[in-house]
């Protein structure tokens, strides 16, 4: 009865997990949608400055950490220290920078399944520089995410969706989001290098440390050279108070998405939490097509279907992997 009891529990904190990452990435994805493509006002003018999003969510995720730590953590004595994430702050800065801004030339669906295949440039670097040799399957999942990404980028956007964008330019867009993946694995590979050298740091520890630097490159960035546009995107939330306290949803979602994925990665493993993200942007994307106006043909579901078949395919053989390297310290 008591091992029932605590089954039940388990599977409600995983439900309740499920719905804090989903509610809040989708939102924060409805949120920058909006913010990039909608003209605010009666002057009917867009927020072209999407790059300051990136500072508004380092200090809102600054001051977030900054609290965690003060209440829920027992002492961060042995982590990391502050200046040790210099280097993967530079990086961070600029991946999600260039994520963004691809926004203004690709659509929401479109950013979000390009980023979706951060498989392919970890693949290609680990076979041609440190000569890596994948299995058969892995190579198979590559080639659905790739396939459906391409297939996507060359099928015709609709009218309808070009027209919301700044600058429509789908090689430039998808450009943007391949180098934010590039970036992306910089960073994730210096936080993995930091977290062994320093085993004490807490995820609220990465965090504070990682949104102290981004804080200061991006404040550097928007505001401290003289065609800085910081202070026009500041100008441009004060006449427009709508545009600011979507920005402000925007980042507060992160801090509360960031909240739900430690809780999910601390409790059922880092697995799990790929499966829930990944299956959130398959369901932003099916919310951006029906609620943003962004209608997908047939061909291009085909597409999404293709790199979500690839996606859940690379999930299901880490499980099985998991399982293989269970059994064998059993067995120990």
């Amino acid at each position: 009865m008591e091992s029932h009891g605590a089954g039940l529990r388990r599977v409600l904190v995983l439900a309740f997990c499920v719905a804090g990452i989903w509610s809040a990435y989708i939102y924060q994805g409805v949120l920058q949608e909006t913010v990039s493509t909608k003209r605010f006002g009666p002057d009917k003018k867009r927020f072209e400055h999407l790059a300051f999003l990136n500072l508004a969510q380092n200090v809102v995720c600054l001051i977030w950490s900054f609290i965690m730590i003060k209440l829920w953590s027992s002492g961060s004595s042995g982590g990391a220290p502050w200046w040790s994430y210099w280097s993967a702050g530079i990086t961070n800065t600029i991946g999600p920078a260039m994520g963004i801004e691809a926004l203004k030339y690709i659509s929401y669906p479109a950013q979000v399944l390009a980023k979706s295949s951060k498989m392919i440039p970890v693949m290609l670097m680990g076979t041609l520089v440190y000569g890596i040799r994948y299995t058969f399957p892995e190579y198979v999942c590559t080639l659905l995410v790739a396939g459906g990404v391409s297939t996507f980028a060359l099928l015709k956007t609709s009218s309808k969706t070009i027209s919301k964008l700044a600058h429509p330019n789908a090689p430039l867009g998808y450009g943007l989001c391949f180098l934010n993946l590039a970036f992306d694995g910089f960073t994730n590979a210096t936080q993995d290098s930091i977290s062994a050298r320093y085993p004490k740091t807490s995820a609220w520890d990465i965090m504070l440390g990682m949104n102290l630097w981004g804080t200061i490159y991006n404040v550097a960035f928007m505001f401290g050279w003289p065609h800085a546009r910081g202070f026009e995107a500041v100008q441009f939330c004060k006449q427009h108070p709508e545009a600011a306290w979507d920005i402000f949803l925007y980042c507060l979602c992160g801090a509360v998405g960031q909240n739900f994925i430690f809780l999910t990665i601390s409790r059922f493993g880092s697995l799990t939490n790929t499966t829930i993200t990944t299956t959130r942007k398959f369901v932003s994307i099916v919310v951006s097509s029906v609620l943003s106006g962004n209608p997908l043909s047939t061909k291009q579901w085909g597409s999404v279907s293709m790199v979500f078949s690839g996606l859940s395919y690379q999930i299901y053989l880490k499980w099985r992997k998991l399982q293989r390297m269970q059994k064998k310290r059993k067995a120990m």
